[in-house]
């Protein structure tokens, strides 16, 4: 049969996910040869052989792709003019021009793996940095493209003869497989003092060793340094709250396996599935016993993730079945990543140091989910998931969107895909500056593009839309700024892959209106292109100004006088009567703030977003009431005018009714008045997709009855499942805005 020749270029995620050996292997038992190299826009092959034996081949890489690959795109050329290859084989990485590869996230270490680091007779028993092309990590130790061992901080580390026999052998796991090393010329674990001194013996079970004493051990993962400590030491999480300043903000835990898990917190099938996912991300998950475990979370669910690095799965064994494992940063500053870094700022906070000497290059948080509408619904997108890209519904100008201010990230489009970035924190240092504008270089960098437009938030004194600003100032580059919950909308469109016009249900803490107020409970209508505020809530006083997001007891007085009702906060009532720093808010994050200080569950806010989080634990999920209210009209806008409701709430709580069916009682009524709204604005505009994105929807028992309620009045809804819907997600809506206004 005639022989034809076929050059064949594969778009995607197909670097670091064993996809080489795996064409390899496709082309070797098709009988056909040529070769198969890293490029910069993914993978090229070269292949002869019968066309019969070519079109099979394309379909096995289409259908038949190693799990963690994404095939995009297969472009193919035939041609007659053969090269006379022998045999197939893999090349050397071919460094282009332009770069156009996507990168794989880091990912758990797999079951083969682990079951040969159990392995007694294996040659890798018990080494912490097993790992093959299925597994281990990837974007965090990324320096350059192509993917190979040279572009990674594996690069000091030579491979010893048994691994390069792996790498060499094509039926082996690890055929091909960059960060392939084992306990002869690979990295190395130990335990440090807190002076720095290394102590002799397996640094596993030392680490364990203290650990089980009440000790805090820093142990460096994959993407940064973690602080642990046993989970069921109230002590020792309490001296871990006071030196890492975090008083009351919940924790994550690491159990060992779900059956640990299990027996804390509830879990439905959807949730085990995400939980032992090669993504390993912190599931939310319903506490067993809402007053369990107060000393790790004060609400009414778990952060929980299971071991994803061989350290971990060596870390909790025996005795040591669940830890306590948070980020190890100071409040408001960016985890610690850095060998030197971790040794001075975590002085005084870890007691011990679990340390390797492989470089981490990126930093990268855990990720942080409910599983929601069975898929992920994203509070943090990190680990795991970063550097995947948003695929949009066509291809856009190259921007920069640089995001809020509070759980800061920035997106990067290149072609008809978008890069949300990592997790990086709030911009309130420069510290974290730094760290953002060392990541929007590296994504520029890997990702081969530098944007042509810029876009920010609309708000003066955001650290990101200062840098925006003066980036475009001396590139000249356009800049675009965008209103804060226009953007917010239009990243849940585009997490959607909606392309239309919508309703935005969009609630939020603050947002700079167009108005120059601060917004945060809106209904808006638009598209890319533009919005409209058609809806809103009755304008809040804050007492103080920001003062009053603090001293949350202060937005309660505020209601209930505006409600022509008494409070005891002469404070407060003489600051409003005065006039003077009361800023009017329409603010739904500062509405449950209020309500939750008037029903006593808290009168400060330690964290943002605490009183909301606590307001929705203790309620009651059998109760249906709604309170009474009205939605009025003025100047072409729909007004919620909560007096009444809060009238009813400050009566059900002088009855004695109980906190647990007001707080619902609460939620059900804005549930109603949502639905209300967009009823009368769909009437007016004839829309009925509706968007439903910002903080307040991390709310579950709100959006958990929102959601269907808008479905069973006939709306389509979208909400977030790709980026997610509180500020981080932000820059995805900034960059699809910005490029629609080219």
């Amino acid at each position: 049969m005639k022989k034809i020749h076929a050059d064949i270029r594969i778009h995607g995620i197909v670097q670091g996910v064993g996809f080489r050996p795996f064409v390899h292997k496709i082309a070797r038992g098709l009988s056909l040869s040529g070769t198969v190299c890293n490029t910069s826009f993914g993978a090229e092959v070269s292949l002869e052989g019968c066309e019969h034996d070519i079109d099979a081949f394309c379909s096995a890489v289409k259908q038949e792709a190693p799990p963690l690959a994404l095939i995009e795109a297969l472009d193919i050329k035939k041609s007659e003019t053969l090269c006379g290859f022998s045999g197939f084989c893999i090349v050397e990485s071919e460094k282009g021009k332009v770069r156009r590869t996507l990168i794989s996230p880091d990912i758990a270490v797999c079951d083969d793996c682990l079951r040969e680091l159990y392995d007694k007779s294996d040659r890798r028993y018990r080494y912490p940095f097993i790992n093959c092309t299925n597994c281990g990590p990837r974007f965090t130790i990324t320096r350059d493209i192509p993917y190979d061992r040279k572009n990674t901080t594996m690069a000091p580390f030579s491979m010893c003869r048994d691994c390069e026999k792996e790498y060499g052998d094509i039926e082996n796991r690890r055929y091909h497989a960059q960060p392939d090393c084992c306990e002869v010329c690979g990295p190395r674990l130990f335990l440090l003092d807190s002076d720095g001194k290394e102590l002799s013996g397996d640094a596993i079970l030392l680490a364990r060793e203290r650990i089980l004493r009440g000790k805090i051990v820093a142990v460096k993962g994959l993407g940064g340094y973690h602080l642990a400590c046993r989970a069921d030491d109230p002590e020792a999480v309490c001296r871990l709250r006071e030196r890492k300043r975090r008083d009351e903000k919940p924790f994550a835990v690491m159990c060992r396996d779900v059956e640990t898990a299990a027996r804390f917190v509830e879990l439905s099938e959807e949730e085990k599935s995400f939980l032992t996912s090669p993504q390993r991300p912190i599931v939310l998950l319903k506490k067993r016993e809402k007053s369990s475990f107060l000393h790790i979370s004060e609400n009414s669910r778990l952060g929980i993730m299971l071991p994803y690095t061989p350290v971990h799965h060596l870390l909790l064994e025996d005795e040591l079945s669940c830890v306590v494992m948070t980020s190890a940063n100071i409040s408001d500053f960016p985890i610690v990543y850095k060998d030197d870094d971790a040794r001075k700022s975590l002085f005084g906070i870890a007691d011990f140091f679990l340390l390797h000497n492989r470089e981490i290059h990126t930093r990268c948080d855990d990720s942080l989910m409910w599983v929601y509408d069975k898929a992920p619904y994203f509070a943090r997108r990190s680990r795991g998931y970063v550097p995947y890209p948003v695929t949009l519904t066509r291809e856009i100008v190259p921007v920069l969107a640089c995001g809020a201010e509070q759980k800061a990230s920035f997106t990067l489009t290149r072609g008809h895909h978008a890069f949300p970035s990592r997790h990086i924190g709030d911009l309130k240092n420069l510290e974290t500056l730094e760290d953002f504008e060392e990541q929007t270089a590296h994504f520029e960098n890997i990702f081969d593009t530098k944007p042509s437009v810029l876009a920010c938030d609309m708000h003066p004194d955001y650290m990101s839309s200062a840098y925006a600003q003066e980036r475009a100032e001396k590139q000249k580059i356009p800049l675009v700024r965008v209103q804060h919950h226009h953007a917010h909308m239009c990243a849940c469109m585009a997490d959607n892959g909606f392309d239309g016009e919508s309703i935005g249900i969009i609630w939020d803490g603050t947002g700079y209106g167009t108005d120059g107020k601060i917004w945060g409970a809106e209904f808006l209508t638009g598209s890319f292109l533009g919005f409209r505020r058609l809806g809103s809530i009755r304008p809040i006083k804050l007492p103080g100004g920001d003062r009053a997001s603090k001293e949350i007891s202060r937005i309660a007085a505020s209601l209930m006088l505006d409600a022509g009702l008494e409070c005891d906060d002469v404070i407060a009532e003489r600051i409003l009567q005065s006039g003077i720093n009361c800023p009017a808010v329409t603010s739904m994050g500062r509405l449950f703030d209020g309500i939750a200080a008037i029903l006593g569950i808290r009168e400060r806010a330690s964290y943002e977003g605490q009183a909301a989080t606590l307001l929705e634990a203790k309620s009651d999920e059998n109760e249906r009431r709604v309170y009474p209210y009205e939605i009025t009209e003025k100047d072409g806008m729909y007004v919620f005018d909560w007096r009444e409701m809060i009238r009813g709430i400050v009566r059900d709580k002088k009855d004695m009714r109980d906190i647990g069916k007001i707080c619902a009682a609460f939620m059900n009524t804005l549930v109603s008045f949502a639905v209300e709204m967009s009823e009368k604005i769909a009437s007016d505009t004839g829309l009925r997709t509706v968007a439903l994105s910002g903080g307040t929807f991390q709310n579950m028992y709100l959006l958990e009855r929102l959601h269907p309620a808008l479905e069973e009045a006939g709306f389509k809804v979208l909400v977030h499942h790709r980026v997610a819907a509180n500020d981080e997600g932000i820059s995805l809506g900034q960059a699809l805005v910005a490029a629609h206004s080219r």
